[in-house]
């Protein structure tokens, strides 16, 4: 039996099909064929902004962690890196004015 526990409000502790789906195509996207944006689509149905959200929640859980804790701690370095360079970029523009 699966147990679905909460977490600051937040249910986890099973992944759905779909989510698992994500977490393998972010393990590999780029050996396909194509513009990644075209590939969710085709793959998930979903516009790039929903899958971005999807997957911005998803690498947020533990039971994500706990499925592909490679791809999850490389997003979450990626997302962290993505940050500070918008922290850097805006703070710079701030300078120069």
């Amino acid at each position: 039996m699966l147990v679905s526990r909460t977490r600051g409000g937040q249910a986890w502790g099973v992944l759905t099909d779909q989510e698992r789906a994500i977490l393998a195509f972010e393990a590999n996207w780029w050996t396909h064929h194509g513009e990644k944006d075209a590939l969710v689509l085709e793959h998930f149905g979903l516009p790039p902004d929903r899958y971005a959200a999807v997957l911005a929640d998803l690498v947020d859980r533990p039971d994500a962690l706990d499925h592909d804790p490679l791809v999850v701690r490389r997003l979450r370095r990626l997302r962290e890196r993505n940050r500070r360079a918008r922290s850097d970029g805006s703070s710079r523009s701030q300078e120069r004015a």
